[in-house]
């Protein structure tokens, strides 16, 4: 087993650290986590449930919590949610407010859309939050993904992929402008003088862009940690590249850790080629815990649950994840139909119909491994060593937690998993830091009229070799402007000849510290920047080859192997587990 001193330490860091998220389902991750004996029924609207779920992950010191959201009730027909609790929850922000003031370190996480809300109200909550909490907010940036989600907001149809994602991009940059209403320190508070904030440090956005026209300044300073962390969870070509240019924290839903490592490398290669740290974009795969002293009694608590999903559930899963499918009229243990192009998760849509086809898989077999994707069955020293060996190998940075039934899961994680991951040396014993960014060993972003163009955004300009004709020399002369769309595709396919060449490959910026002091361009810096963050733009060619968005492996749960750990345990499926201790 790779020791954790044999990796290289990240930026700020004595040493690279794992990094622990956890999804706050009030009645567990498992779609039937709510009938098991030991889940609360009515959890999902018990506040009192809720603080104890906190104050437990916040005893393992976790880094953060995460609370998943749609704004519309998860599915096409309603006589399927009557044996489901997705039909009952808090809204995020809402529930993450109250656990602000019951807790002290941890972070805490919510998702919002971009393609329902408005930029100035999304900037605004969450410089609430992180005001609230003292600098622990995070935003999980989503686009929606649920078609009954349009009807409750004035339109007939959902926006289609690409739309959604466009939209996104000029949202995150105007809601990051609106963070940066007041530099740091202007807000003064002077009672003596009289004096509230400094004038000389508010910075109206006067933005104006093809989706949103924002004046600002946004009503409440700077947010503590200078902008709440970003969160991502994009898998499609489209948002791999959003993720690569604004995710701090990106989720993933690989289940190999050959696919795990692949998507590994290729987001951290996205990253750097939009001019970003790698090592500031930290990689969190799901991993669904099923833990108990022995293998056997693991392995029973995941059959209980398996035991409880409805066949009405068991085909709803299966037709809400897979695509615009009707599945009434199929036998459960039969074949899945052809399936058509989604307008919903392109990439969850490939992995399922990839693990379908490969292994045979009839409706029921796919919906049960669907409930425990990311599973994994075992002692607590077998779901350590899963971890280990991910977090070791480069495969992840660290871990979204979902609990497959609440409390009692993250109780036994939190009280055996922990400990075992700190004895290794793979976990701190103790909070070090008292932000989420410090948490995750991230900087602090400056204001942005010190810190420059923020890494990421969109370039329209490419390092150019002597004698090289630039693709808009004529605007650059006084003609008149190309497109922005051609500008992007242009310094795009010039910049991959560039670097043919052997030209620099990428931008370089100084790193910026942890205090705000941002980022700024070396001396001889060959790139000339020219960032648009409002326009489209061709993604930047990844480094590594492989497909990672579909790498769907060999299954969903793991269970400790007497050769290696990580193989697959299908509940459902034609293989029986062969585990022995080793």
């Amino acid at each position: 087993m790779t020791s954790v001193t044999d990796v290289a330490p990240a930026p700020g860091r004595s040493r690279r650290q794992l990094t622990l998220g956890a999804i706050l389902h009030g009645s567990g991750g498992h779609i039937a986590g709510w009938r098991h004996p030991s889940s609360p029924p009515g959890g999902q609207l018990d506040l009192d449930h809720h603080i104890q779920l906190a104050r437990t992950l916040e005893r393992g010191t976790f880094d953060a919590l995460f609370v998943a959201d749609v704004v519309a009730i998860w599915g096409h027909q309603y006589d399927s949610l009557r044996r489901t609790a997705r039909a009952d929850h808090f809204e995020p922000l809402t529930l993450l407010a109250a656990l602000s003031t019951v807790t002290e370190r941890i972070g805490l996480v919510a998702t919002a859309t971009t393609t329902y809300n408005e930029p100035f109200h999304i900037a605004r909550r969450f410089a609430s939050l992180d005001h609230l909490s003292a600098g622990r907010a995070g935003w999980n940036v989503v686009t929606s993904v649920v078609p009954l989600e349009a009807g409750n907001f004035g339109r007939d149809t959902h926006l289609d992929h690409s739309a959604r994602y466009l939209r996104a991009e000029e949202f995150v940059e105007v809601v990051r402008k609106l963070w940066d209403s007041f530099d740091d320190g202007s807000v003064v508070r002077d009672t003596a003088s009289g004096h509230y904030y400094d004038p000389a440090g508010l910075r109206t956005p006067h933005h104006a862009g093809p989706h949103f026209t924002v004046r600002g300044p946004l009503n409440i300073s700077r947010p503590p940690q200078g902008h709440p962390v970003i969160f991502q969870a994009g898998s499609s070509e489209t948002g791999l590249a959003f993720a690569a240019r604004h995710g701090e924290v990106v989720f993933t839903a690989q289940t190999t850790l050959a696919g795990a490592q692949a998507f590994y490398a290729d987001i951290k290669a996205r990253a750097a080629a939009y001019g970003r740290d790698s090592d500031h974009l930290l990689v969190w795969p799901l991993l669904a815990p099923f833990v108990a002293s022995t293998r056997e009694r693991a392995r029973a608590r995941l059959a209980e649950l398996q035991e409880l999903v409805h066949d009405d559930v068991a085909r709803r899963l299966v037709q809400d994840n897979i695509g615009d499918l009707d599945l009434s009229g199929y036998p459960l243990d039969g074949p899945l139909p052809p399936v058509g192009a989604t307008n919903r998760s392109r990439s969850r849509q490939e992995l399922m119909l990839d693990l379908a086809r490969r292994e045979n898989l009839t409706i029921r077999q796919l919906a049960l491994r669907f409930t425990t994707a990311g599973a994994v069955v075992g002692t607590p020293e077998d779901v350590a060593d899963h971890i280990e060996e991910w977090f070791t190998t480069r495969a992840a940075d660290g871990f979204n937690v979902s609990f497959p039934y609440l409390p009692g899961a993250a109780e036994d994680f939190v009280d055996h998993v922990v400990p075992e991951l700190r004895r290794r040396g793979l976990f701190r014993h103790a909070y070090e830091t008292t932000t989420l960014r410090g948490h995750l060993g991230l900087p602090r972003p400056g204001p942005a009229h010190v810190r420059g163009p923020t890494p990421g955004m969109p370039r329209t300009s490419v390092p150019w070799a002597s004698g090289t004709p630039r693709p808009w020399a004529a605007r650059t002369s006084g003609a008149a402007r190309t497109s922005g769309t051609a500008r992007v595709s242009a310094a795009v396919g010039a910049s991959a000849a560039v670097r043919a060449a052997g030209a620099p490959s990428r931008g370089r910026w100084a790193r910026g510290g942890g205090t705000g002091q941002g980022r700024r361009r070396e001396a001889g810096d060959p790139w000339h920047l020219t960032w648009h963050p409002t326009l489209p733009v061709t993604p930047a060619p990844p480094a590594q080859p492989a497909s990672p968005s579909t790498a769907a492996g060999d299954g969903c749960i793991s269970t400790p192997s007497s050769s290696r750990r990580g193989s697959s345990w299908p509940p459902g499926g034609t293989r029986a587990p062969s585990r022995t201790r080793a």
